[in-house]
């Protein structure tokens, strides 16, 4: 019989008499205790005060038996059997009081266990050895049962209640100690990783927060300088800079009914952000940012700044420019470091391993930092990884991009040909190149350099800085933080006397290095070696050779100890002054030229002198078949020009002989024209070159003018002033496309020579070609730029930048009603001078902390009717502004903004990941017009909010209409247009 059927025959009116009398009755008092109560004290029939006997629970026992018999159908088992049942019945119910638990217990286990505890004890099993299978399952369950109607018991009295919180209280108590014992042996992944974090970003800011700027470790000064001291900001652009928003030129008393408005931005051909930015706030605008830069041109600084801001607090500078890395973790990762052994780059795990950081994070921490987009990973020297392994270095970056691309930040540097304009493209990287240091910067640099250099050096300060001003070729030179750097410590250690040209430069700064350095610091040969700087140079230039010829700009020190012991019995000097490993020591580390930058790792502690000392060791050895074979490859184009700086007449013209044979031979155009252009760049390093030769290489370089794309124009504009005599003027340029191209070309070459051939483009009627003139305006002296170039430029269509008080002096001097975009950190009164003076139709103002609201332009002329506002996260009041026809915003600005003016139309651009139109029915309830510019993102934007503009009578919508759902709801309210740009 099934045991369900047997327990339906057992009534509780049979099991419930037996279970009151089997256990004890509540008494007075009972509910006291706050401890469970061992089985033993509930049953009736153990303890001094028992209620029934042995022989009482067997008569119990029977009778249940009995009565389970006597019920009608058929019986649970074997009649014959119904003695022994009960015996086992019985023997089971008396190991109650064995049992080693209390009620608490007893009811946490359940029914089903307590009675499989009771048929396991030994009394139990024995009287059930012999029972057939039907009396066994009728024990079985009868035996649940019963167990059941205990456990019921149990709960029903008043003090179990009591006793059960009390008991899951001490367990929890228990439970919570346990815990805390587990947490202080095992720490929380989060707390281990803060405290490693308090370790490393410390060590962070040591490692990379001083330089050394050459000459100032000549005498008393210290060796490396504060990098809070040291950093210049320089400025970062896209290619070619030519982002101008057009400004209305009428002056309408309503917005166009055409919506034309929007074409403000049709001159942007890199994004939003394509002026001129610090370069150090790129990556506030933009999350990815392939940074280009010129050897020495401060790429390295700028990513030990980055990486020293980001270790600093909040509190340090909560409002400060660089308050957007707070709290990201750094990690800094010299490719030339990377790559040493050509072996596979790193996973995150092993970032800090790879560049040689000492502490050990705790497991998979820096995989949480990216995974929680903390992150900041300074990617430095993509162009220091040979050609051949730069698309392994692309898909690496790819993997981490793939795996840890949100919320993190990331910037890759370069020199400016190492890769094509769109390497990085398709991943969302921003392409952006350090601009060259223009007159202030330049200024800048030589006041703090002669500052940290110490009290006798200041007498040098001003004799040059007139000669910076006044001689062109010197002031040609100085166009980055390292040649600025040598030009002011060969100034001082020659007294006020240069060397003219880029070869005497380096020479000297050879000497300095070489020679002076521990002289003039009275430290005689503190190593035992005395070397002159001859039998140096030959040695040191054979490891510059062989990293050049490997494609490395670092090696173990075994193996350049190896190069130079190797090479020490052929320069007699050398041989002479002792033990070869002591003379490899010296110039490791009195040379001034080698840094054991990493445990085991040698370079030089720049790029630019491998470049010069390979180039020599060329020469010296006469292999021009090396040169000719990589004419074509970026990291060679300084060893090329050094090359034929270090060679003599006859050499120079073998050497351009071949470049242009090379360039016949070369596969593409494009290859074609970098050869071509390397060639015409070194010509300005020859001392002596044949008309025949330099009529050929000329003739050749014009072939590939005018220029077809932004990365032809860039790297025409690397072969100097040359290049503007082969370029067409306006007369010569045809379309339009060809005279931005040489604008562009010309706009970037490092020489004043480019503003009279700019000035006469100045009268071109194409808006991008005009905005190209305007950009460029930084790049010269501002007033001289500002007569020839900036006052002859048609202003319709354009902004003008004022970046600083001098551009705003030479702006004011001119003619008024020029539209005036005022970018960067400019105080308030600058802006109302120069509004007041100019008179402006329009005016933009980006990238501003200062102001927090527009006081400036309170009582400003009438002409003034349209205000843009972007990037300016303090400035939450604009209401002073009004009353306008047009008030332009970008998202960022919308999100903080407070109070706004009187105006007949708003224009907002949307270049957030996640486009928000929220605020505008709060800030607009009555706005008449409204048009959304939708161009740099591809997530689809709600409208709905826009339901809530209750004046809403004309909206543009400008971008892809799959971005705009919902459009079409909007219709039956507003007279709506939609424009996809082209």
């Amino acid at each position: 019989m099934e045991p369900a059927l047997i327990g339906t025959r057992l009534a509780s009116a049979a099991l419930s008499p037996l279970v009151k009398r089997l256990l004890v009755q509540e008494g007075g008092g009972a509910a006291l205790t706050d401890r469970p109560v061992r089985l033993a004290g509930l049953v009736s029939f153990r303890g001094e005060k028992r209620t029934l006997t042995e022989r009482d629970v067997r008569r119990l026992a029977g009778t249940l038996v009995r009565e389970s018999l006597a019920r009608p159908g058929e019986p649970p088992f074997p009649g014959d059997e119904a003695e022994a049942v009960a015996d086992a019945l019985a023997r089971t119910l008396l190991a109650l009081g064995e049992l080693e638990m209390d009620d608490v217990q007893a009811v946490r286990h359940g029914h089903a266990e307590l009675a499989r505890r009771l048929r396991a004890t030994p009394a139990a099993q024995r009287a059930a050895g012999g029972l057939s299978g039907d009396s066994t399952r009728y024990l079985d369950s009868i035996t649940e049962w019963a167990c059941l109607h205990i456990l019921q018991f149990f709960t029903q009295r008043s003090s179990f209640v009591a006793r059960t919180l009390v008991e899951q209280s001490r367990t929890q108590a228990e439970l919570i100690a346990k815990l805390d014992e587990l947490i202080l042996r095992v720490p929380r992944p989060d707390a281990r990783d803060a405290a490693f974090e308090r370790r490393y970003l410390p060590y962070v800011t040591r490692r990379h927060g001083s330089l050394t700027i050459y000459g100032i470790d000549l005498h008393d000064s210290p060796d490396e300088w504060p990098l809070d001291a040291a950093y210049l900001s320089l400025e970062a652009s896209a290619p070619t800079g030519d982002r101008q928003p057009a400004p209305p030129t009428d002056r309408r008393e309503e917005p166009p009914e055409d919506g034309d408005r929007w074409l403000r931005g049709a001159g942007r051909t890199h994004g939003p952000d394509a002026e001129p930015v610090p370069a150090d706030q790129a990556l506030a605008a933009h999350d990815r940012v392939l940074l280009r830069g010129v050897a020495g041109s401060g790429k390295t600084t700028l990513v030990q700044w980055l990486a020293v801001s980001a270790t600093r607090t909040a509190d340090e500078a909560p409002d400060g420019p660089m308050a957007y890395l707070h709290d990201r973790v750094p990690f800094v990762l010299p490719l030339r470091t990377l790559t040493r052994h050509g072996e596979r780059l790193p996973a995150p795990d092993a970032f800090l391993p790879a560049v040689g950081c000492p502490l050990t994070p705790p497991e998979g921490w820096a995989d949480r930092v990216l995974t929680a987009g903390r992150g900041l990973i300074l990617v430095d020297g993509l162009d220091e990884v040979p050609e051949a392994e730069r698309s392994r270095t692309r898909r690496w970056l790819r993997d981490l991009l793939g795996a840890y691309g949100r919320g993190n930040r990331w910037l890759v540097t370069s020199r400016p040909s190492a890769v094509r304009d769109d390497w990085l493209a398709a991943d969302g990287f921003t392409d952006l190149t350090l601009s060259p240091m223009n007159r202030r910067a330049v200024a800048t640099f030589v006041r703090r350099w002669h500052r940290a250099a110490g009290a006798d050096a200041s007498a040098y300060e001003q004799p040059l800085q007139d000669a910076l001003r006044g001689k062109q070729d010197l002031s040609a030179l100085a166009t980055n933080p390292l040649m600025c750097g040598l030009i002011c410590a060969l100034h001082r250690d020659r007294r006020g006397f240069l060397p003219r040209g880029r070869k005497a430069l380096y020479e000297a700064a050879l000497t300095m290095l070489l020679t002076r350095r521990d002289r003039e610091r009275d430290m005689g040969a503190p190593s035992g070696i005395d070397l002159a700087e001859a039998p140096q140079i030959q040695l040191v230039q054979r490891l510059a050779y062989w990293m050049t010829l490997n494609g490395r700009t670092q090696m173990d020190r075994s193996r350049a100890e190896s190069l130079v012991v190797g090479a020490i019995p052929a320069v007699p000097e050398a041989a002479a002054a002792g033990d070869p490993k002591a003379v490899f020591g010296h110039l490791l580390h009195r040379s001034g030229l080698l840094r054991e930058s990493s445990p085991g790792a040698v370079d030089f502690v720049h790029r630019t002198f491998q470049d010069y000392l390979a180039a020599k060791a060329i020469v010296d050895e006469w292999h021009i078949g090396v040169l000719t074979r990589h004419a074509a490859d970026d990291q060679w184009e300084d060893v090329i020009r050094m090359s034929v700086a270090h060679a003599r007449p006859r050499e120079c013209a073998e050497i351009f002989t071949e470049l242009l044979e090379a360039a016949d031979a070369a596969p593409d155009r494009a290859t074609q024209l970098r050869i071509l252009v390397v060639a015409a760049a070194a010509m300005e390093q020859a001392t002596e070159i044949a008309p025949s030769v330099r009529e050929a290489l000329l003739s050749r370089t014009a072939e590939a003018i005018p220029p077809r794309t932004v990365q032809e124009a860039r790297a025409l504009s690397a072969a100097g002033p040359l290049v503007l005599d082969l370029l067409p003027g306006p007369e010569d340029s045809g379309d339009d496309d060809v005279a931005r191209m040489t604008v562009v070309t010309a706009s970037l070459v490092d020489s004043d020579a480019a503003v009279p051939f700019l000035a006469r483009y100045a009268g071109h009627p194409s808006v991008r070609v005009r905005s190209q003139l305007v950009w460029a305006w930084d790049r010269y002296g501002h007033d001289e730029y500002a007569r020839d170039v900036i006052a002859a430029v048609d202003p319709s269509g354009l902004y003008f930048t004022v970046r600083n008080g001098e551009q705003a002096r030479s702006l004011a001097a001119l003619a008024g009603g020029r539209a005036v975009h005022f970018q960067g950190d400019l105080p308030g009164e600058l802006i109302t001078a120069t509004v007041r003076s100019c008179a402006p139709p329009a005016i933009r103002i980006s990238q501003n902390p200062r102001l927090t609201d527009l006081a400036c332009l309170r009582g400003a002329p009438a002409a003034l009717r349209d205000v843009e506002i972007d990037r300016c996260p303090a400035l939450t009041d604009l209401s002073a502004a009004g009353p306008l026809t047009t008030l332009l915003l970008d998202d960022s600005q919308l999100a903080v903004v407070e109070r706004v003016p009187d105006t007949q139309g708003v224009q907002v651009e949307l270049r957030r990941a996640v486009p928000d139109l929220r605020r505008i029915p709060d800030l607009f309830p009555g706005l008449p017009f409204l048009s959304v510019v939708h161009l740099w993102q591809d997530r689809p934007v709600d409208l709905s909010p826009l339901t809530a503009v209750d004046g809403l009578r004309r909206l543009l919508l400008v971008g892809d209409p799959a971005l705009f759902p919902g459009a079409d709801g909007l219709a039956d309210h507003v007279s709506l247009a939609v424009r996809t740009p082209e």
